[in-house]
C-alpha cells in the first residue's frame, strides 16, 4: 500500500468527519416564536429606525440568543426559542433601553417601547480590554501594545524588544527564556508570514500572547514556547477606526489607516499601513587559525533600505448562534541593500587584501486567507469551531556581486571579478483544523483534529562571470533547488477541572509528522516518518483571593526548519559560509514550571521556576577548512535550562506606574558527541523596565530600558546588550488623538557582539546597526 493511497484515504476520512461536524449546529433546532415591538422616541414620539435590538438569556450574557434591526418605522420582528429572555436596544444618541423578564409563549407583542435621547454612545457588547501593557496569565503573559508608548511608529520587533523574557538579535531572531525556537502564529493560526517579522507594522498588532509551556491545544512545535500575534479587526460596535502617521531620522516613514463597522449581524473591517525605512549599519570580525598563524581581519559596510506595504482585512458574519468569519493578510516588501566588505587576509607568510560588494535586492510577496465557522451552542461555554487557512509567500532576490583583489580601496579600475545570484523562494502553508469544547459541571472537555501541510520551494542560481564569453556562466557546483514539504497531522485531548480553590487540566496531544527534502541537483533524498505523544499538565491552586500557585509541565519537540536542512551555502562572504544540514534530527523537551501569582489592587507580580531539557539540541558549530569558516546547524547531545523570572506591574501613584521583567537562567550546552571542547555552562539574566510619568498639561513620559547579559553557546558566548529609549506623549480630543516623540537608543549602546574559542581556531564579531533615531507620531482614533 503506497503513501499516496494512504494520504487520500486520510484526508477523505477527515473531510467525512469534519463535514457532518459543520452541520450538527444546523439540525437541532428548537421551536421558533416571534417576538415584535416598536420603537419610539421618548420626546419626539416618533419611531426610531434602524436601531439595534437583541434578547439575551440572562443580563450577563454578552452575546445575544438571537438580534435584529428595526425598520424605517422602529417595528422589530425577531424568531426566537420559547423561553425567558432580557431585551436590550442600541442606538447612537440614545440610552440603552433594557426590558426584564420577557416569557416568550408563542407570538409575543410588547407594543411600543420608548428610548430616551443621551449625549453619550452607545455601550460596549464585549468587555473593553485592560489598559495594563503587559498582564500575566496562568500561561504566560498578554502585551497590549497600543499602551505602551515606546511601540508607536515602529513594528513587531520593536514591540517584543519591550516585552519580559524575550531578547531579539541582531538577525531579527527571537529568544524565550533563552531558547532561540519559538512558535509563532498570527491569529492562532501558522502563517508564512512570519519569516520576516519586521515588516508588520506594531499599529495592526491588537496584542500578543506569550505562552511559555502551552498545553496540548497547540502545536507540540517549538522549544521556547508559543507566541501569538492578534491583528485587529475591531469589536465594538457602530463606525471606529484610526489612522497613524510617524516620520523619523534618516526619513523613516510609517502611514497607515484602519476602519471597521459592527452591527448585531456583521462586522467588517480592513487595515492598511505603509512603511518607508532606511538604515545604516557597520559589522567587523576577526579570526585567528593557530596552527597556521592565519589571521583574517573584515569589515562590512551596509546600506538598507525597505518599503512595505500591509493591508489585514475581513468580515464576520453573526446568525442565530453562529459566526462566519474571513480574515485576509496581504504584504508586498522591496528591499534593497549594499553590503560592501572590506578584508585582510594573512596567510602563509603572505598578505591578501581584497574587497566585496554586495549589491542585493528582494521583492516579497505575500497571502494568507482563513475561513472561521463558529457555532456557540445554549450552555455558556459549549462551542465548536472549524478553520481552513491558507498561507503564500514569494521571495525573489538577486544580488550582484563586484570583487576587488590586492586592494582596499573602492574602484572601479580595480575590479577583478563578478558573481550573481538568483533566489526564488516559495512558501505555501495550508491548516486545517477544528476544535470542540464541552462544559461539564465541575470542568470542562476539549477535544479537536489539525492538519498542517507546508512546502517551501527554493531554486537557487549561482553565476559567474567568464571573461572569454564576456557573459555571466552558472556554476553547477553551487546551484541547487531544494524542495522542503512537511505534513503534521495531529488530534488532542484535554480534560480540565474546577474546584473552589483548584483548578487544573490534564492534555494528551498526538502528531504523525510525514517530511520529505529533495535536491534537485544531486537527485538526494531525505524521508522522516514518526509518531509522537505530548503530554500536558497545568494546575493553580488559589491560597485566597490574592495569592495563587501554579504548576505547568510539557512535552514538546522541535523539528529542524526549512532552512536549516537547506544546504545551500550563503555566499555575501566567501571566506565565512553559512549553509544548512539536511541530516538533523528533531529536539525533543521536558519543560517544567512552578510559579507564584500576586493580585493586588494596583499591582502585579508573578514569580516563576522553571527547567527545560533538550535532547538533540540543534546549535551552530563552525569548523575551519582551509582558510575558510564553514558554519552549519548540528546535533548535539543535550542542553539544560533552568532559572527564575520575575514580572511586575504597579500604579504605585497617580502619575507613576511601571512594569517590568527580570529573568536569570542558568545554561548547560553537551556537545561532547561532536567534539569536548564544544561542552560549555554558564550563567546569563536580562531585565527589562518600562516607567511610565502623568505629567501635567495632559503630557505622558516613558522610559524604556533593557539589559540582557551575556549567553553561552556551544562554541563561546555573545556579550552584553544594553539600552534605554524614552518617549514623550501629548493627548488631546478627549484621548481620541496624540503627538509622540520618541527617542531610540538614547546612548547609542545597542550592539551585538560575541566570541568562539576552539582547540584550532579564535573568533570574534561585532555589529552595530544605526539605533539612535528619532521618531515623531500621530495618532487619531474615531
Amino acid at each position: 500500500m503506497n503513501s499516496n493511497f494512504l494520504e487520500k484515504r486520510y484526508f477523505r476520512t477527515l473531510f467525512l468527519v469534519l463535514i457532518p461536524l459543520f452541520f450538527i449546529p444546523l439540525i437541532s433546532v428548537a421551536q421558533q416564536a416571534q417576538v415584535s415591538g416598536k420603537l419610539i422616541d421618548s420626546k419626539t414620539k416618533e419611531p426610531v429606525g434602524y436601531a439595534q435590538v437583541a434578547l439575551f438569556a440572562t443580563a450577563q450574557d454578552k452575546t445575544p440568543e438571537a438580534y435584529s434591526d428595526t425598520n424605517e418605522s422602529g417595528e422589530f420582528n425577531i424568531s426566537i426559542p420559547e423561553g425567558n429572555y432580557l431585551l436590550k436596544a442600541f442606538f447612537i444618541g440614545y440610552k440603552d433601553l433594557i426590558v426584564s423578564d420577557i416569557a416568550v409563549n408563542g407570538a409575543t407583542n410588547l407594543g411600543p417601547l420608548t428610548f430616551e435621547s443621551d449625549s453619550k454612545n452607545l455601550d460596549e457588547v464585549v468587555v473593553e480590554t485592560s489598559k495594563l501593557p503587559v498582564r500575566s496569565t496562568l500561561e504566560g503573559l498578554i502585551i497590549t501594545p497600543e499602551n505602551n508608548l515606546a511601540n508607536a511608529g515602529g513594528t513587531l520587533l520593536d514591540i517584543l524588544r519591550n516585552t519580559p523574557s524575550v531578547s531579539v538579535g541582531d538577525d531579527g531572531g527571537i529568544s524565550l527564556r533563552g531558547s532561540s525556537n519559538t512558535n509563532i502564529l498570527i491569529n492562532g493560526r501558522n502563517s508564512s508570514l512570519t519569516q520576516n517579522l519586521d515588516q508588520l507594522p506594531a499599529s495592526v498588532v491588537e496584542e500578543i500572547k506569550i505562552i511559555n509551556n502551552p498545553n496540548a491545544r497547540y502545536d507540540a512545535e517549538a522549544e521556547g514556547g508559543v507566541i501569538d500575534i492578534v491583528l485587529k479587526k475591531g469589536i465594538e460596535l457602530g463606525t471606529h477606526g484610526g489612522a497613524e502617521a510617524t516620520y523619523g531620522t534618516r526619513g523613516r516613514t510609517n502611514l497607515g489607516g484602519r476602519i471597521n463597522h459592527r452591527n448585531l449581524k456583521f462586522n467588517v473591517y480592513a487595515g492598511y499601513n505603509y512603511r518607508n525605512w532606511k538604515s545604516i549599519g557597520e559589522r567587523n570580525s576577526s579570526r585567528l587559525i593557530f596552527e597556521d598563524n592565519e589571521m583574517l581581519d573584515q569589515t562590512t559596510k551596509s546600506s538598507d533600505s525597505d518599503i512595505g506595504n500591509n493591508l489585514n482585512f475581513g468580515a464576520d458574519f453573526y446568525f442565530g448562534n453562529n459566526t462566519l468569519s474571513y480574515e485576509g493578510v496581504f504584504q508586498a516588501n522591496e528591499t534593497l541593500n549594499i553590503n560592501t566588505l572590506y578584508a585582510q587576509q594573512r596567510r602563509l607568510g603572505q598578505d591578501f587584501d581584497y574587497i566585496r560588494r554586495n549589491n542585493e535586492s528582494e521583492s516579497d510577496d505575500g497571502l494568507d486567507n482563513a475561513l472561521i465557522f463558529e457555532h456557540n451552542f445554549k450552555e455558556k461555554g459549549h462551542l465548536f469551531r472549524a478553520t481552513a487557512s491558507h498561507s503564500f509567500r514569494n521571495q525573489f532576490k538577486t544580488q550582484n556581486i563586484e570583487i576587488f583583489n590586492n586592494t582596499l580601496i573602492l574602484d572601479s579600475e580595480n575590479l577583478t571579478g563578478r558573481e550573481r545570484a538568483f533566489t526564488d523562494e516559495v512558501r505555501n502553508i495550508t491548516v486545517l483544523q477544528a476544535d470542540y469544547i464541552q462544559p461539564l459541571e465541575n470542568g470542562k472537555f476539549e477535544t479537536g483534529l489539525k492538519s498542517n501541510i507546508r512546502e517551501f520551494d527554493n531554486d537557487f542560481i549561482y553565476q559567474r562571470f567568464d571573461e572569454g564569453s564576456q557573459d555571466f556562466v552558472r556554476d553547477p557546483a553551487v546551484s541547487n533547488r531544494f524542495l522542503y514539504q512537511d505534513q503534521i497531522h495531529a488530534g488532542y485531548l484535554i480534560y480540565s477541572g474546577v474546584k473552589p480553590k483548584f483548578e487544573y487540566g490534564l492534555g494528551l496531544r498526538g502528531e504523525y509528522t510525514q517530511v520529505d527534502t529533495y535536491l534537485y541537483n544531486s537527485e538526494e533524498e531525505n524521508q522522516q516518518r514518526y509518531f509522537n505523544l505530548f503530554p500536558s499538565v497545568q494546575g493553580l491552586y488559589k491560597l485566597n483571593d490574592i495569592h495563587g500557585i501554579k504548576f505547568t509541565y510539557s512535552r514538546r519537540i522541535d523539528r529542524p526548519r526549512a532552512w536549516r536542512l537547506n544546504p545551500f551555502p550563503n555566499i555575501t562572504d566567501s571566506l565565512n559560509v553559512r549553509r544548512g544540514n539536511p541530516n538533523l534530527i528533531p529536539e525533543m523537551i521536558n519543560s517544567f514550571e512552578f510559579g507564584h501569582l500576586a493580585n493586588f489592587e494596583k499591582t502585579s507580580l508573578t514569580t516563576n521556576l522553571f527547567y527545560r531539557k533538550i535532547n538533540n539540541q540543534i546549535d551552530f558549530i563552525t569548523i575551519i577548512e582551509d582558510g575558510i569558516s564553514y558554519s552549519q546547524p548540528d546535533n548535539l547531545n543535550f542542553a539544560q535550562l533552568y532559572g527564575v523570572e520575575f514580572i511586575g506591574t504597579a500604579e504605585l501613584t497617580d502619575w507613576y506606574s511601571l512594569n517590568g521583567g527580570l529573568t536569570f537562567t542558568r545554561i548547560v550546552v553537551d556537545a561532547s558527541n561532536i567534539s569536548e571542547e564544544f561542552t560549555n555552562k554558564g550563567f546569563t539574566w536580562n531585565a527589562k523596565l518600562n516607567q511610565d510619568f502623568k505629567l501635567p498639561f495632559g503630557f505622558n513620559f516613558q522610559l524604556a530600558a533593557s539589559y540582557e547579559s551575556p549567553e553561552i553557546q556551544a562554541q563561546g558566548k555573545s556579550l552584553a546588550v544594553y539600552y534605554l529609549d524614552t518617549s514623550l506623549q501629548k493627548s488631546f480630543l478627549n484621548n481620541k488623538g496624540s503627538v509622540t516623540l520618541a527617542v531610540r537608543d538614547v546612548f547609542d549602546s545597542r550592539r551585538y557582539s560575541g566570541n568562539s574559542l576552539t582547540n584550532s581556531f579564535s573568533q570574534d564579531y561585532y555589529s552595530k546597526q544605526e539605533t539612535r533615531i528619532m521618531l515623531l507620531t500621530a495618532r487619531y482614533n474615531f
